[in-house]
């Protein structure tokens, strides 16, 4: 199940990534590319725990 959340989630940061316009919401993109991060890296945290 938490496998499945977890790309989910990177499924709609990535998304809502290639949608959003840096130059209109800053604040918003930034957001995005750090909830992208962070997902990103609870999977290579798993990989280095396994």
């Amino acid at each position: 199940m938490d496998r499945f959340i977890h790309q989910k989630n990177l499924e709609l940061f990535q998304q809502q990534l290639a949608e959003s316009n840096p130059t209109k919401d800053r604040e918003r993109h930034n957001m995005l590319l750090r909830l992208l991060a962070e997902e990103e890296a609870k999977e290579q945290k798993k990989t280095l725990d396994s």
